[in-house]
């Protein structure tokens, strides 16, 4: 029998500095089994730094032909395709064909060491790739419960978490010339 999805609720205050945005957020998220509350927190915030009415959560990890985070036109194009964590080559050379802006946000310890491996392909493609603190990210996850209000303000880059559990500062580096 398959193990089943963990399902998290969030509840958002949003205010985007850097893009004149402030929303309020409901958001539904299911942690994979496989997957970290570090790489679902990553979504989460990835999420926020790109909120828009269209934006949307994929099947994710279920299913290897989406990504994690999309939006669409309202004809059905690929406008937005965001990857959590470090994709391959190939991977990303496909979602350049399919989406007209394709972002990477990288946040694990392997991070440094897969961009250093892959920094001059990137660079030749049109993909903006970022990079949270990996130590960042972890004490993130250390806030998350099932069901959550948070407050993020995004600043030059950089998310400012608060929740009941506590507050964090989650960087966003932008790595990629793009």
């Amino acid at each position: 029998m398959a193990l089943k999805p963990t399902i998290y609720k969030f509840e958002i205050s949003l205010s985007d500095l850097d893009r004149e945005r402030y929303d309020s957020l409901k958001l539904t998220v299911a942690l994979h089994p496989s997957e970290s509350l570090e790489r679902m927190m990553a979504r989460v915030i990835a999420f926020c730094l790109n909120a828009d009415e269209r934006l949307e959560f994929t099947r994710g990890l279920s299913e290897t032909s989406e990504p994690d985070i999309w939006t669409h036109s309202l004809d059905g194009q690929i406008l937005l395709w965001i990857d959590i964590g470090e994709p391959s080559l190939e991977r990303l050379k496909k979602a350049v064909g399919l989406a007209d802006r394709v972002c990477v946000y990288s946040f694990n310890s392997k991070s440094d060491t897969w961009w250093h491996q892959s920094e001059s392909a990137l660079n030749r493609l049109p993909v903006a790739v970022y990079q949270f603190p990996n130590e960042s990210v972890r004490e993130l996850a250390k806030l998350v419960e099932r069901t959550m209000e948070m407050s993020v303000t995004i600043t030059e880059g950089t998310a400012y978490i608060a929740t009941q559990l506590g507050e964090c500062e989650l960087p966003c580096r932008h790595l990629s010339l793009i």
